[in-house]
């Protein structure tokens, strides 16, 4: 029980520490970092699809992985896309 309240402190201490950051980041950093995210989300992505699924539970988990993943994928192109249009010339 106790490891799952450090788990608990650790999770809100992250939240706060990312909130914390991300605020400070300037909007000229925006487009490269979601592009890094992107990425991850990639590699989360084709984990997920290899994924042996033995059980019921890790079936579910696969699927919920790989949805998120590539709404996350797929959304952050459309935006990191739409965003370097704005700096094309006319």
């Amino acid at each position: 029980m106790e490891i799952y309240l450090l788990l608990f402190f650790i999770l809100i201490l992250s939240i706060f520490l990312g909130l914390e950051l991300i605020s400070k980041i300037p909007s000229t950093l925006h487009t490269p970092l979601m592009s890094g995210a992107n990425a991850i989300s990639g590699i989360t992505l084709v984990g997920a699809l290899t994924l042996d699924t033995g059980s019921n539970l890790q079936s579910v988990l696969a699927f919920f992985a790989v949805l998120f993943a590539s709404i996350n994928v797929f959304g952050g192109y459309l935006v990191t896309n739409r965003m370097l249009k704005m700096f094309k010339k006319k």
